[in-house]
């Protein structure tokens, strides 16, 4: 091959991602997320709510790459309102949503006179279940015990627990995926589910552990300022919660045939492809948390 055609062939990493892209796409959103938890938290909820609906457009079109027609207007709507509902309203509200989406999900598509219309109600209900369903749990802890904050919240000093549970849920979710990912690069020899995700490993999945411990644990002295075992609580329930996400939204993949749901976020894929540990773990951390408040 001659040298100019060599240096034109881009170089893959051996865990198949564009790592400085990977990087810096990664500390963009972190910041974003962060600095919105932190100060404001409305803006936190508007902009979760934004990749809320990006994912279920990206989940619609690969499903209709199977021929199957997502009924998107009611679909979208309910996933733009649950966000709202569960941070204002609180449970009971989140419940409400789903029930009168799904409602408006089959009514809508019963008018259609199109055939596949159980196919394609399901994959509405789908989408609204795996979406903004589990990621409104993350809300749900947000708003906490205290009520939905509407204002600017510049007091450091004071962070509201639900914030701080939010922040270290995320904290966790993001020591599961690049403990796993770089301990499963370097050692990575033996794979979990090869017919669902060949690149992880059982060393991936001790190191996903080993680090998300060692993170929560010093999450929960040092910030919540609770006992090293309910960090320790927390980082198993994250890391088996989000590696089930990994491996859920890896099988919904296979079977559309698809690689990543998109390309939007380079270096990761797209917005499913970074809420699919998320998804799964929000409400576990949501339980956690609800359980450890009772004490």
């Amino acid at each position: 091959m001659p040298a100019e055609a060599a240096a034109k062939v881009p170089r893959t990493p051996k865990a198949g991602r564009d790592l400085p892209a990977a990087i810096g796409v990664g500390l963009t959103l972190l910041v974003l997320v962060i600095g919105t938890l932190l100060f404001y938290p409305v803006g936190f909820v508007g902009l979760a709510t934004i990749f809320v609906g990006v994912g279920v457009w990206e989940v619609s079109r690969a499903i209709a790459g199977k021929g199957i027609a997502t009924p998107l207007t009611p679909v979208m709507v309910g996933a733009l309102a649950m966000p709202a509902c569960a941070y204002f309203a609180g449970p009971e509200g989140l419940l409400f949503a789903l029930v009168a989406s799904v409602a408006a999900t089959v009514l809508w598509r019963s008018l259609d006179s199109e055939p596949g219309a159980v196919k394609s109600i399901l994959a509405g209900v789908f989408a609204l279940m795996w979406i903004p369903f589990l990621l409104s749990f993350v809300f749900l802890m947000l708003r906490g015990e205290e009520g939905p904050t509407t204002g600017l919240t510049l007091d450091l000093g004071n962070i509201s627990p639900g914030v701080l549970e939010v922040i270290i849920m995320l904290l966790l979710v993001v020591a599961n995926d690049t403990f796993g990912y770089l301990v499963g690069v370097l050692f990575g020899k033996h794979p979990m589910a090869p017919k669902i995700s060949p690149k992880k490993s059982w060393e991936g999945f001790a190191g996903s552990l080993a680090g998300a411990a060692a993170v929560g644990i010093l999450a929960t002295v040092f910030i919540l300022e609770q006992p090293w075992w309910v960090g320790l609580a927390l980082a198993v329930g994250m890391v088996f919660a989000g590696t089930g996400g990994d491996f859920a939204e890896s099988m919904v993949k296979r079977e559309l045939g698809v690689k990543d749901m998109s390309n939007l976020l380079p270096g990761h894929g797209g917005v499913m492809d970074r809420l699919d540990s998320i998804l799964f773990a929000a409400p576990v951390a949501y339980a956690i948390f609800t359980v450890l408040g009772r004490f």
